[in-house]
C-alpha cells in the first residue's frame, strides 16, 4: 500500500531516502540546502560535515563502496556542486551508488542573477547515470527513487539531483514510492557457457578480479568458481581480499610471471584499461566478464564477453560439466614465482636503511594492522608501494582513488569508512602531495570524534612526476615539495597528534601509539626521495 506524506521538500526527500536504506549525510552548510538539514535534525538522521565538498562526496562514497548501499551527499549551489564534480568523477569511475543533492538558485528568477544562479545538470551530466532539476516540491519523493534506483542499477555509478529554493522549502504531500529494489541482469547462457568451456580447457588459465566483484556481492561466487575450475585467481581495487592471502588459489606477487605465460587471461568485474595493459595479453584469449552490457570492452576484442550478474555468470562457471584441463603444474609454476617474490619483498620490508625507504613502512603496517582494518590509499608513489607490499586479509577493507586517479580522496574516505565501520582500525596511506589536497578535513574528524590513523609517506617531491620527468628530459620542474615538512603538526594543530618519524626503527613503536591514540593520529616518515617505484608509463 502507497504511503501519504505530508512537508517541506527537506522532509519528502529525507522519507524517500530513508525507504531506501540512506542512514547518514555528508555535507557542507549552506542555505540553499537548509530544509534538508532539518527534517535530518528533527528526525535524529545523523549529519557529518566537512570543510570541502569533495570530502562530503568521497565519504559517501566509502559508504557507497563499503557497504553496497547509497551513500549520500548534500552539497549547497553553485560553488558546491562543483567542488563536489571531482567526487561524483571518481563515484561514475568506481561505479559507487553515490546519491548527490544539490541546491540551486530559485526558479521564479532565474536569470536575474541570484546568489550562485547556475545550471549545474551540463556539467554533472557527463559523470552521473541521472541527473534531474526537480521543479515540483511534490515530485521530489518520485525523483529521489528515481535517482537511487538508477544509481543501483548495473553498471552501478552516481546520481544527481539538484532543488530550486522554493521547490525544497515549499510545503506538499506526496505519495512515498514503494521499493522494489533492482532485478539483476540475466547474462545470455551461450556466452557463459563458451566462457566455461574456453577456461575449463585452457592449460595456462588465470583470473583477475576486480572491484565489481565485491560491489557486485559474488565474493562467494568467486571462490566457487576458482576453486571448481582450479584457476589462480590475482585481484585489484576492491577485489582484493575476495580470496584470503592463505589460500592456495591466491597469487599477489606472480602477475607479471602469470600474465606473460597465460593462455587464457578471465577478466572480472573491472575494465580492460591501463591497469591491465588495455587487454593487451600478447597471444592470450580475454574472458572479460562484465556487470552489465556497457561495460564491456569496445577497443580490443574478447573471444567472450558475458554480461549480467556476476554472482550468476561464476556460479554458471563452477557448476560447469564439461571436460576441464589439469591446471595443477601451471599453479605449481606460479607459486614458485610468487614465493621467490615473496622472499624479495620480505627482505626490502625489513629494510634497515636511513632515510627509510616505503617498502619498510609496510613491513611495519602488515604487523600493526588487523585482519578487518579498512585501508585507505591517497596518493601515487607511495600509495604504489601499498599495492605491491599489502595483502588484504578480507574483502571490503581497501579503498583507493581507483581508475580516475583523483587525490584527495584520503579524509573523506577516512570518515566513510570510520562511520561505517566504528570499530575497526581506520588507516589512510598517504602522499605528501596527496596531503595537500585534503588534510584540513582532519578537523571534520576531530571535531566529530571520528578516529583514523593516517600514514604519510614524507619525500618531499612529486615522485611520479619528478623521476620520469629527470628521466624524459634531464630535468625537473614543478616537483619539488618542502623536504622533511611537518603534517603531524598540522594534526596536532587541528585537535588530533602525530609525530615525524626519521628512523627505521622507530616506525613500530610509533604506528602503535598511533593506534592506540583514540584520536586522528598523523604519522609522519621521512622517505627517501631517491627511491621511486618502478614502473612503465601510465601516461598512454
Amino acid at each position: 500500500m502507497t504511503e501519504r506524506i505530508e512537508g517541506h521538500g527537506g522532509e519528502l526527500a529525507l522519507a524517500a531516502l530513508r525507504a531506501h536504506g540512506v542512514r547518514e549525510m555528508f555535507t557542507l552548510s549552506g542555505g540553499h540546502v537548509f530544509p534538508l538539514y532539518d527534517a535530518a535534525y528533527k528526525t535524529d538522521f545523523p549529519i557529518y560535515d566537512v570543510r570541502h565538498e569533495q570530502s562530503a562526496v568521497f565519504a559517501a562514497e566509502a559508504v557507497a563502496k563499503l557497504q553496497r548501499r547509497p551513500g549520500l551527499a548534500v552539497l549547497t549551489a553553485g560553488p558546491g556542486v562543483t567542488n563536489g564534480i571531482s567526487g561524483m568523477t571518481s563515484a561514475f569511475f568506481n561505479a559507487s551508488p553515490v546519491l548527490v543533492l544539490g541546491g540551486r538558485a530559485p526558479a521564479f528568477r532565474w536569470g536575474s542573477g541570484s546568489l550562485q544562479e547556475m545550471d549545474h545538470l551540463p556539467l554533472v551530466s557527463p559523470v552521473t547515470k541521472h541527473a534531474e532539476t526537480v521543479f515540483s516540491t511534490d515530485d521530489i519523493p518520485r525523483a529521489v527513487g528515481a535517482a537511487l534506483n538508477a544509481a543501483l542499477t548495473p553498471h552501478r555509478g552516481p546520481a544527481f539531483l539538484d532543488f530550486p529554493l522554493e521547490t525544497v522549502f515549499s510545503v506538499a504531500e506526496a505519495d512515498l514510492p514503494t521499493v522494489t529494489g533492482v532485478d539483476p541482469i540475466a547474462p545470455d547462457p551461450e556466452e557463459v557457457g563458451r566462457a566455461a568451456m574456453l577456461i575449463a580447457g585452457a592449460q595456462r588459465p588465470v583470473i583477475i578480479a576486480g572491484s565489481d566483484v565485491y560491489a557486485g556481492d559474488a565474493v562467494a561466487a568467486l571462490r566457487e568458481a576458482a576453486e571448481a575450475l582450479q584457476v589462480p585467481v590475482f585481484t585489484n581495487g576492491m577485489g582484493r581480499g575476495s580470496l584470503p592471502p592463505e589460500h592456495p588459489l591466491a597469487f599477489a606477487k606472480a602477475r607479471r610471471a602469470a600474465l606473460s605465460g597465460a593462455d587464457v587471461v578471465v577478466v572480472v568485474g573491472t575494465p580492460l584499461d591501463f591497469r591491465l595493459s588495455f587487454g593487451d595479453f600478447g597471444d592470450a584469449k580475454v574472458v572479460h566478464i562484465v556487470d552489465a552490457p556497457s561495460q564491456r570492452a569496445t577497443h580490443v576484442q574478447p573471444a567472450v564477453a558475458p554480461a549480467g550478474d556476476l554472482r550468476l555468470i561464476l556460479s554458471a562457471l563452477a557448476d560447469h560439466s564439461g571436460d576441464r584441463a589439469d591446471h595443477s603444474d601451471w599453479i605449481a609454476d606460479l607459486r614458485v614465482a610468487e614465493d621467490a617474490a615473496k622472499a624479495r619483498d620480505a627482505a626490502e620490508m625489513a629494510a634497515e636503511t636511513d632515510p627509510i625507504r616505503p617498502a619498510r613502512i609496510y613491513g611495519e603496517l602488515r604487523r600493526a594492522l588487523a585482519p578487518d582494518a579498512i585501508t585507505i590509499g591517497d596518493g601515487g608513489d607511495f600509495v604504489s608501494y601499498a599495492g605491491r607490499y599489502l595483502e588484504p586479509a578480507q574483502p571490503g577493507t581497501w579503498l583507493d582513488p581507483g581508475p580516475y586517479g583523483c587525490l584527495g580522496t584520503g579524509m573523506g574516505y577516512a570518515m566513510g569508512a570510520r562511520v561505517s565501520h566504528p570499530d575497526r582500525q581506520i588507516c589512510v596511506l598517504m602522499g605528501d602531495g596527496a596531503a595537500g589536497f585534503s588534510l584540513m578535513d582532519v578537523e571534520s574528524l576531530v571535531r566529530q570524534k571520528l578516529p583514523v590513523v593516517i600514514v604519510v609517506g614524507n619525500n618531499g617531491i612529486w615522485g611520479l612526476e619528478k623521476h620520469p620527468m629527470r628521466a624524459m628530459y634531464g630535468y625537473d620542474v614543478a616537483a619539488d615539495l618542502q623536504p622533511e615538512l611537518r603534517y603531524d603538526t598540522v594534526v596536532s594543530a587541528l585537535g588530533g597528534a602525530g609525530e615525524t618519524v626519521a628512523k627505521a626503527a622507530d616506525l613500530g613503536p610509533a604506528l602503535q601509539r598511533a593506534f592506540d591514540s583514540g584520536v586522528p593520529y598523523l604519522v609522519n616518515v621521512l622517505t627517501d626521495p631517491t627511491d621511486a617505484y618502478p614502473r612503465s608509463s601510465n601516461l598512454a
